[in-house]
């Protein structure tokens, strides 16, 4: 595959995911929610400051955010040499598209972390207050202190309750399936459980070489062997 190639692909994710970011941030209100299949597949706006499922750098205190952002930035820089070496060597198709998934998503939810902000006002929920891109009294935030925008909603079960035996949530509504998540986080999602359902593919395993393993007893005979004068 060749880098070009990648590069376009790794871009198309990225429209594709700040174009939606763009559009929910600038006119959703914080947590506004819109059915779009039932009541199973809906869009409802959430800003995350952490990582995956909602998790923070608590062991920071307030530079947390910035730790992970500084990670997050390091982590898309080595990235990109790291995509460059495997299509100069010629990896398996599938995995340079699997580290090209993962990569976008990671730059994806960089870009929010970085930018947002600084381009974007605060969304309120209390107020309904939707966001205006560029405002004149400046962003909600500082430089690498921005939120990622989640929209993707799937309630698929709702309205039970954990058993009370159970552990930790016992009595507690229960609910499937429950995060919300962005773009960024689908790709990232699928190219690291393609690579895992597909290594066997895309990292074949040599040949064993069973000659070695024959007994003295099983060497080759020589065909050219003189036979006895009787």
């Amino acid at each position: 595959m060749k880098g070009k190639h990648l590069a376009a692909f790794i871009i198309l994710i990225l429209l594709a995911d700040q174009a939606l970011k763009f559009y929910i941030k600038t006119n959703y209100y914080l947590s506004e929610e819109h059915r779009i299949i039932g009541s199973w597949f809906r869009l409802h706006f959430v800003e995350n400051p952490g990582m995956a499922w909602g998790w923070t750098l608590d062991l920071f205190g307030e530079h947390g955010k910035l730790v992970l952002t500084l990670f997050r930035l390091v982590a898309c820089v080595v990235g990109v040499f790291y995509l460059r070496t495997i299509t100069r060597k010629g990896y398996h198709k599938g995995f340079i598209i699997c580290a090209g998934l993962i990569y976008a998503g990671a730059l994806g939810n960089l870009i929010d972390s970085m930018f947002y902000g600084l381009i974007f006002d605060s969304s309120d929920l209390y107020l309904q207050n939707v966001a205006k891109l560029f405002p004149t009294g400046g962003g909600y935030a500082s430089f690498l202190h921005g939120k990622v925008v989640d929209m993707f909603y799937f309630p698929i079960i709702t309205g039970v309750n954990f058993p009370s035996w159970f552990p930790f949530w016992g009595g507690e509504p229960f609910e499937f399936f429950r995060p919300v998540f962005n773009i960024a986080d689908v790709s990232i999602s699928a190219g690291v459980i393609a690579i895992l359902v597909f290594q066997s593919r895309f990292f074949p395993q040599p040949a064993k070489d069973t000659s070695k393993e024959k007994g003295p007893d099983e060497a080759p005979k020589n065909i050219n062997e003189s036979k006895p004068v009787i």
